[in-house]
């Protein structure tokens, strides 16, 4: 009798532990194939941009509705609107962004503009998570930041997000010497290679400040990134290389991007990107409120002087020129293509916050002793620039006195042209300290680092000049041999 209840019981035992196992397989077969989505909403090169904040709130809360949605930056946050940059840690674009509900952001050069100890200031009311694989900090006031994260989706499948930002051949992000002080950068191409293999999820996304270039070479180096968030080089882009998907939105928040993963369980199926305008998005009443508040300074909308006329990127950039060798007593002035911040500047009342907007960099002016020979060397170096090759095969120089770069089939330069200047005279001439410490192939006598700033010598010249007349004519021209 006994032996047959034993018998009985093993069986009973047998049959419950065949049914777990069967259920088990089951909800492990469903949980593998079960289809699902998300989406990742990415912005990239904000540069302060407080205007589609309200609308970017909107996007976000219709998605996440709908969706599992996750808010990614790809850097660049400020340097372009006083309203952030005056402020004290560039408080308002972590707040406004604190609002919105982002989750990973990676590092861009502009944001150690400040240095190490205003960034780690910022990041501390962060409460998103900041990534950086290539970046290493020697200082107290800022820590190393991860080099990635990983985010679970609510049917468990694993997102690893990697941040890098651009690095060149001087060891650090685009940048003045000092911001850098205490931080070590290494190759980020690298570093998001070797950041991807340590961490072990089923869905790999890049957050990049390396530029569009520097993304699609390491997508096709290797297909370990699903996605990458690209940024740096303002691009408005949408493509895939290999099976890598990669998008940048641009710059200054006009648009949004949305990556739409869709998964069997934790295998991707398909990746779809799409660069979204937010015009078309009502404003978050709240969100629109906060923007007014960080608005309402009364000094920053005070009137600097008059305009003429309207002027273009290269009329900016014919003004600045002007103001620095005004300033200075130079000969000559040269001012570079990125430090004209504004595309165009309206005919009629400068504000102090537009002159700030068009120059936020708290530049400072750099003289020195140069030769027309000395001049044509800079030049033709910075439009063959591999270095820097963004910056690179345009007009990147520009000068208070008339050029012609020499060009030949393959757009390389090769001689520059001077209108005005005799060889062998030596010109005394001011540049954007950036300028200076940067460009390749500097040669020159007596450089001094002045301690005029650009942004207080366009508002006392508007002061003295008003109603200000600068041309929009080019004075520097690329032509073929």
């Amino acid at each position: 009798m006994n032996r047959a209840k034993n018998i009985f019981f093993t069986l009973f035992v047998a049959v419950a532990v065949c049914a777990a196992v069967v259920l088990l397989v089951r909800d492990i077969h469903k949980t593998m194939w079960q289809p699902s989505e998300v989406v990742i909403l990415s912005t990239n090169d904000i540069h302060a941009s407080l205007d589609n904040f309200a609308r970017l709130a909107t996007a976000v809360k219709q998605c996440r509705d709908t969706v599992f949605t996750v808010v990614v930056d790809a850097g660049d946050r400020w340097t372009g609107n006083a309203y952030v940059d005056l402020a004290e840690s560039r408080r308002p674009i972590i707040d406004l962004m604190n609002e919105v509900g982002y989750s990973v952001a990676t590092l861009g050069n502009h944001e150690f503009d400040c240095g190490a100890e205003m960034l780690g200031k910022a990041l501390s009311i962060a409460r998103f998570d900041v990534v950086c694989a290539n970046m290493k900090s020697s200082t107290e006031s800022l820590a190393t930041p991860e080099g990635g994260v990983t985010i679970v989706s609510p049917e468990g499948v694993k997102f690893d997000i990697v941040g890098v930002v651009t690095n060149y051949n001087n060891g650090h992000p685009d940048g003045d010497e000092a911001s850098f002080e205490g931080l070590d950068f290494v190759d980020p191409q690298k570093a998001a290679i070797e950041q991807a293999r340590s961490m072990r999820g089923d869905v790999k996304v890049l957050l990049s400040h390396m530029g569009d270039d520097k993304d699609m070479e390491l997508a096709a180096k290797t297909p370990m990134y699903n996605v990458i968030i690209g940024g740096h080089t303002h691009r408005v882009l949408d493509t895939v290389v290999r099976r890598t998907v990669i998008g940048q939105t641009g710059r200054k928040l006009r648009r949004v991007g949305a990556t739409r993963i869709r998964l069997n369980g934790c295998r991707v199926a398909s990746v779809e990107y799409e660069n979204i305008e937010l015009a078309g998005y009502a404003e978050d009443e709240h969100v629109k409120q906060l923007i007014a508040d960080i608005e309402a300074n009364p000094t920053l909308k005070r009137p600097a002087g008059t305009l003429a006329s309207t002027l273009d990127h290269t009329g900016l950039a014919n003004l600045q020129t002007r103001v620095v060798a005004e300033a200075t007593g130079a000969d000559i002035g040269l001012y570079h293509y990125g430090g004209v911040r504004l595309d165009n500047l309206a005919s009629g009342t400068v504000t102090i916050k537009q002159l700030f907007d068009n120059e936020p960099f708290f530049t400072q002016v750099a003289t020195a002793t140069m030769t027309a020979e000395q001049l044509r060397r800079m030049i033709i170096a910075k439009y063959n620039d591999t270095q820097n090759p963004k910056e690179a095969h345009r007009i990147d120089i520009f000068a208070s006195t008339p050029y012609d770069i020499v060009v030949d089939n393959e757009d390389c330069a090769l001689d520059v042209r001077f209108a005005e200047l005799r060889e062998g005279v030596k010109y005394r001439v001011a540049m954007a300290d950036y300028m200076a410490e940067n460009y390749p192939a500097i040669e020159c006598e007596d450089m001094v680092c002045t301690p005029l700033r650009v942004y207080n010598l366009d508002v006392d010249y508007f002061k003295r000049h008003s109603p200000v007349s600068v041309s929009n004519v080019p004075l520097q021209r690329v032509v073929r041999r």
